[in-house]
């Protein structure tokens, strides 16, 4: 992350919320570090609604 931070756009996709992420990554100097760079400048579009997947036929 730290050569492309300000060079390259990326993308990253996830079912953890940006404020629950800090707490998983458990580390606390860590998690900032990489919470910084990946926040820093970042559009975050949080999904609303409910799922379009479908519960597997059960039988």
């Amino acid at each position: 992350m730290d050569d492309r931070v300000g060079s390259r756009s990326t993308l990253i996709t996830s079912q953890l919320p940006t404020d629950a992420m800090h707490q998983w990554l458990a580390e606390p100097t860590i998690a900032d570090a990489i919470m910084d760079r990946l926040l820093h400048g970042a559009h975050i579009i949080e999904l609303k609604g409910e799922s379009l997947r479908r519960d597997p036929p059960q039988g």
